[in-house]
C-alpha cells in the first residue's frame, strides 16, 4: 500500500511564467492548470500542499554535469547562449527555448521531485505535476527538458537507502532518460509505454534481466488495450519486483486531444492505470510529463489527484472549476469551437475499442 498519510501536492508560482510564443508547444500554461483545477474543486485540504524549492547545485551534480548547469546558470542570467554552448549542451537550439527562468525553473521541478522523494521517505504519496523531465541528460538538454527531476527523485529515494525501485511512463514519448541512468542499475526497474516510430525513436526493445520493460505503441492506442497492457505485463512486472517506492510520470500528451501524438487514451485510461499500481509499493510519486493542450492535460492530472485522495469526479463541475476551464488560453484552433467536454466536463469520452493483435504481440 502506499500509506495512509494525505497526500501532498508540490507546485511554485515560477510555473505561471510564460517560456515559450506560439507556435512552440510549450506556448501555454500547463501544471497550473491542474493546481487551479484542484483546488477549485475543493479538493485540497489544509496542509497538503508544498511549494517546491530550487535545488542547489550539489544535489543537481548528483546526475547533471557541472558545466552544464554552468552553461544554464549563464544561459539564465545573460539571456544568451554562445554558439558553442548551443551545440555542446543543446540549451536554445533543437526547440529547447532560452526563457528567463531556464535554470531556476528546471532546477524548482528537481527541488520539488527531490522533496517528494524526501516527504515520502517513511512511506506515502507526493503528485508533482510540473516534474517529469524525463529526457534530460548530463550534459544535455533533451526534449524540452533540462534536469531530469524523475531521475534526482529516484537517486534520493536510493540516497536515503531504498533498493528496489521502479518508474513507470505513459507518456507518447519514450522515457530515454531516466531509462539510460538505470540502465545498469539493479535496484530500479524501468517500464515505458510510448508511441512506436515517434521522437525520440528509441524504445524499441526491452531487456529483463537488466530491469528494463519497453512497450512501443501503434497509433490509436486506447485505453482498453493500456488496461490490458497493465493487466497482461505491467502490474505482473512491477510486483515481482516487490518495489519500496514507484515514481509515476503520467504524461498528458497519450491523450486523444493531445497535438503531439497519434495515441487516443481518455484521461479514464491514465487515472485506471494509477489506481492499478498505487497499492503496489508504499512509497508512490506521481509527476506530470508531456502534455501540450491545457484543457487535455489540466483536467486529467486534475483527476489524478482526484484519485490519490478517493475523490469521485462529479457529473456537474463546480462554478469555480468551470471558471477555470473557461479561462484557459491555448492558441490552436483559437477560431473553433473547443469540444464541450472541455469546458463542462472533467472526465473525457471513454476511448474503448479493441485491443488489436499488434498489441498483444507486445504483452506476448
Amino acid at each position: 500500500m502506499s500509506g495512509t498519510r494525505k497526500a501532498v501536492l508540490i507546485g511554485a508560482e515560477v510555473y505561471r511564467a510564460a517560456i515559450a510564443a506560439p507556435p512552440h508547444p510549450l506556448a501555454t500554461m500547463r501544471a497550473p492548470v491542474a493546481e487551479d483545477l484542484i483546488r477549485a474543486m475543493g479538493w485540497l485540504a489544509a496542509g497538503q500542499y508544498r511549494t517546491a524549492p530550487v535545488a542547489g547545485r550539489a544535489a543537481l551534480e548528483r546526475f547533471h554535469d557541472p558545466a552544464y548547469l554552468d552553461a544554464l546558470e549563464a544561459a539564465e542570467r545573460t539571456q544568451e547562449v554562445p554558439a558553442e554552448a548551443r551545440a555542446r549542451f543543446g540549451i536554445g537550439a533543437e526547440g529547447n527555448p532560452l526563457h528567463r527562468a531556464v535554470y531556476r525553473r528546471p532546477a524548482t521541478s528537481a527541488g520539488g521531485a527531490m522533496l517528494a522523494a524526501r516527504l515520502t521517505a517513511e512511506g506515502g504519496v507526493a503528485h508533482v505535476p510540473a516534474a517529469g523531465n524525463h529526457h534530460a541528460w548530463p550534459a544535455r538538454a533533451s526534449g524540452f527538458c533540462y534536469i531530469n527531476d524523475a531521475v534526482l527523485a529516484l537517486m534520493e529515494w536510493l540516497d536515503l537507502g531504498l533498493e528496489r525501485l521502479v518508474y513507470l511512463d505513459l507518456d507518447a514519448h519514450h522515457g530515454d532518460g531516466v531509462e539510460a541512468a538505470f540502465a545498469r542499475d539493479g535496484r530500479v526497474t524501468t517500464i515505458s509505454v510510448h508511441e512506436a516510430g515517434r521522437w525520440p525513436r528509441t524504445g524499441g526493445t526491452s531487456d529483463a534481466a537488466a530491469g528494463v520493460f519497453n512497450f512501443a505503441v501503434p497509433e490509436g492506442f486506447c485505453d482498453a488495450e493500456l488496461a490490458f497492457l497493465m493487466e497482461a505485463r505491467i502490474v505482473p512486472a512491477i510486483a515481482a519486483a516487490r518495489p519500496e517506492g514507484i515514481v509515476f510520470l503520467p504524461g498528458a500528451d497519450a491523450l486523444a486531444d493531445d497535438p503531439m501524438s497519434r495515441l487516443a487514451l481518455s484521461n479514464r485510461g491514465l487515472w485506471a492505470a494509477l489506481e492499478a499500481i498505487r497499492g503496489l509499493a508504499p512509497r508512490l510519486i506521481v509527476l506530470g510529463g508531456g502534455g501540450y493542450n491545457p484543457y487535455a492535460l489540466g483536467r486529467a492530472w486534475a483527476g489524478l489527484w482526484g484519485v490519490l485522495n478517493g475523490h469521485a469526479v462529479p457529473e456537474t463541475l463546480p462554478p469555480a472549476a468551470l471558471d477555470v476551464l473557461a479561462g484557459i488560453s491555448y492558441f490552436r484552433g483559437q477560431s473553433r469551437p473547443r469540444p464541450a467536454h472541455w469546458l463542462t466536463r472533467l472526465d473525457d469520452p471513454p476511448q474503448a475499442g479493441l485491443v488489436r493483435d499488434e498489441v498483444r504481440r507486445l504483452a506476448a
